[in-house]
């Protein structure tokens, strides 16, 4: 996303930031620790922690019930959905 913002003229001083509900990936992205639980992963694998470390990337914590993606990428409860769709402004609460 950064190549391509920075080849339309629209360069970003600020670090990225990924909203993730998994936890344990957001530990890992932050803690450069080899850990023998995570020893399977391969070493291409570790892009996002390369990036928190060069400070161009953030990883935060975002509830599983409110991760906007899921309303592009999964069968949600309608509620859900409604609540989603209101979240991205894409829908205006009634009244």
């Amino acid at each position: 996303m950064r190549q391509l913002l920075t080849d339309l003229n629209a360069n970003i001083d600020e670090p990225m930031t990924i909203y993730d509900d998994n936890q344990s990936a957001i530990a890992m992205s932050k803690n450069p620790q080899f850990h023998g639980r995570s020893k399977h992963i391969d070493i291409k694998y570790h892009f996002v922690r390369d990036q928190v470390e060069k400070k161009t990337l953030t990883v935060l914590y975002c509830p599983t019930g409110s991760m906007l993606a899921d309303l592009f990428t999964k069968g949600i409860p309608k509620e859900q959905f409604k609540k989603l769709r209101e979240l991205t402004g894409v829908a205006i609460k009634p009244k």
